[in-house]
């Protein structure tokens, strides 16, 4: 596999739903739902809306299987990044309905654009990396207490943490626009 060749399970899910198998839809399904629920509830801070959002997302999907364009990244990245777009396009009819600035609107799609990205890097770190992270900021652990917890040496567990922190630091050098993967423009 070349290094731009997409993952065989993401092109194997985008030909299955291709054919109209709605068993991959459910597969999808149950790979990615919480993960848009989680995106669109972190941008708009409404349960009602984040599920409507999961249902269009997945419907989107269903409909619209040739839409995703395996040489532009995964699928985890491209359903995110619907649920995203989605969800700022709500976040900013509701602020305009509103009566919000222009910039109060923008600051509060930056912001929300920001913790949804946050989310969205947790979740897709490496299963060691996530675990050091929640170790030290949830449990409050100290890179010591980190690297026994994990059964690993002092400085892997260093190594870990300052990864995982490399990693989400880029939640705030980015534009809200930075979670969609280039040629991800069209709306639902």
């Amino acid at each position: 596999m070349t290094r731009d060749a997409p993952p065989r399970w993401d092109r194997r899910m985008q030909q299955r739903l291709s054919r109209g198998e709605a068993a991959a839809l459910g597969e999808l399904y149950d790979r990615f739902a919480s993960l848009v629920h989680s995106l669109a509830h972190r941008v708009l801070g409404d349960e009602k809306a984040a599920d409507r959002i999961t249902r269009e997302v997945f419907g989107y999907v269903w409909e619209n299987p040739d839409a995703y364009d395996p040489k532009q990244g995964p699928l985890r990245s491209w359903v995110a990044s619907l649920a995203h777009r989605e969800a700022v396009n709500r976040l900013r009819q509701a602020e305009i309905q509103g009566n919000g600035t222009p910039e109060q609107i923008e600051a509060k799609v930056d912001e929300a654009s920001t913790a949804a990205r946050a989310d969205f890097i947790v979740t897709s770190m490496p299963a060691p990396l996530r675990a050091a992270l929640e170790l030290a900021y949830f449990q409050r652990r100290n890179y010591r207490e980190t690297a026994v917890d994990l059964g690993v040496t002092e400085e892997e567990a260093c190594r870990r943490l300052r990864l995982g922190l490399q990693l989400l630091s880029t939640a705030h050098s980015h534009s809200p626009r930075a979670m969609s993967p280039p040629g991800y423009g069209t709306a639902l």
